[in-house]
C-alpha cells in the first residue's frame, strides 16, 4: 500500500483526497519508482480543483512532475537505486502521476537526476524550472544576447518566472520582472531583475505597435499580456510563450511580426523530444545556481498538496511548492 492524492469526477464536481491505495492498481510501465519528490504546478492546480478539465483519464492521481529512486526496471538502461526524475509526458492527466509515494512509469520518460542536483532540488525545479530553460534555449537559438538589450519576464513571481529570472541573471541579461504582486520586488531583485513593473500595465489591451522596449521576453500569462509584450519587442526579437495565466486569447495584430519581423515561440514542455529535455537538464545544472533555488522553495507534505493546488490558482505562490510524499 502506498499514499496518494487520488481524484475523481462525479457528475458535478472533482473530489479529492489524500488515501492508501494498492501498488496493484498502479498503470501499466516497466520501471516502478519509489517517489520521494512532486511538485504543485498550475496545471495540477487545474486538475485538483476541476477549474479545468485537464485530466483525460479517471480515477486520477495528479502530479506532473517526480522525482525519486528506481524499485524494480525491467528496462536495462535503469536498475534499482538510480536517482531519476520526469517532467509530463502525460503524468498526473493521462497517467498516474507525482503525488504519490509510488508511481510505475514507462523508461523512456525517464531522465538520471544530474549528479549536481538532489532529488528535491530537481523538484524544486521540476517542470517550472524546466520550462524556463526551455525558453531560455528559445531565445538563445533565436540570436539574443544580453548585449542587445533587456529581457522582460512576465508572471515573474510565480514558478517559471522566478526561475529564468534567475538564469537570465547568471548568463548576464538585463532582466526586467512583471508581476502583480509589487511587495516582491525585494524578492525578485534579489533573484537578479533590475527592474520591477506592475502587471496592470500590461494586462489591459494596448497599441498595435508599441515603443521598441525588449530585446526578448519570457511570457507566462498569455492573452493581452502576450499581445502588449509582442508589440513592444525591439527589430528581429524573440518571445518565448509558455503561459495562460490570464486567458487562453492572444488578441494582437501581424504587425510585430511583419513590421518589426519578431519571432514568437510556444514553449510545450510536456512532449518535447528527449534530446531537448536532456539539454535543458545539462544546462540548467550548469546556469541556475542552487542558492537561489533554495530561495524560491518551500516543501510541504502530501497532506497540504490539495489546499497548495487552490492556492496557486489564487495567486499566492511565490516560486515553487515542492511536495515531500513520504511527510
Amino acid at each position: 500500500m502506498f499514499r496518494a492524492v487520488f481524484l475523481q469526477k462525479t457528475d458535478t464536481a472533482v473530489l479529492s483526497e489524500v488515501r492508501d491505495l494498492s501498488e496493484d492498481s498502479l498503470p501499466p510501465g516497466d520501471v516502478l519508482v519509489s517517489v520521494e519528490y512532486s511538485t504543485i504546478n498550475y496545471k495540477d492546480g487545474l486538475a485538483i480543483t476541476g477549474r479545468f478539465p485537464v485530466v483525460r483519464s479517471w480515477p486520477m492521481v495528479p502530479g506532473i512532475d517526480l522525482s525519486g529512486t528506481v524499485e524494480s526496471s525491467t528496462n536495462p538502461r535503469f536498475k534499482p537505486g538510480d536517482k531519476v526524475l520526469i517532467n509530463g509526458y502525460g503524468l498526473g492527466d493521462s497517467h498516474w502521476g507525482g503525488l504519490a509515494q509510488k508511481a510505475r512509469v514507462r523508461s523512456e520518460w525517464l531522465i538520471p537526476v544530474p549528479r549536481q542536483f538532489s532529488t528535491l532540488n530537481a523538484m524544486a525545479i521540476g517542470t517550472a524550472g524546466y520550462t524556463a530553460m526551455l525558453c531560455v534555449l528559445a531565445l538563445e537559438r533565436h540570436g539574443v544576447r544580453p548585449d542587445q538589450g533587456p529581457i522582460l519576464v512576465t508572471g515573474a513571481a510565480g514558478g517559471v518566472g522566478t526561475i529564468s529570472i534567475a538564469v537570465l541573471a547568471k548568463l548576464g541579461f538585463d532582466v526586467a520582472a512583471s508581476t502583480g504582486r509589487l511587495e516582491e520586488a525585494a524578492f525578485l531583485k534579489r533573484l537578479g531583475a533590475n527592474q520591477i513593473l506592475d502587471r496592470a500595465a500590461l494586462a489591459s489591451p494596448g497599441e498595435m505597435l508599441g515603443e521598441e522596449k525588449w530585446a526578448g521576453a519570457i511570457d507566462t500569462v498569455g492573452s493581452a499580456t502576450l499581445a502588449n509584450v509582442c508589440a513592444s519587442i525591439r527589430y528581429r526579437g524573440t518571445v518565448a510563450a509558455c503561459g495562460l495565466a490570464q486567458d487562453l486569447d492572444f488578441p494582437t495584430s501581424v504587425l510585430p511580426f511583419i513590421l518589426r519581423n519578431i519571432t514568437l515561440c510556444g514553449i510545450d514542455s510536456v512532449m518535447a523530444p528527449y534530446d531537448l529535455r536532456a539539454e535543458a537538464w545539462e544546462r540548467l545544472a550548469r546556469d541556475l545556481d542552487v542558492e537561489k533555488l533554495d530561495a524560491v522553495t518551500q516543501v510541504l507534505g502530501l497532506q497540504q498538496a490539495i489546499p497548495a493546488a487552490h492556492d496557486i490558482l489564487s495567486g499566492k505562490v511565490r516560486g515553487r511548492v515542492v511536495i515531500d510524499v513520504n511527510r
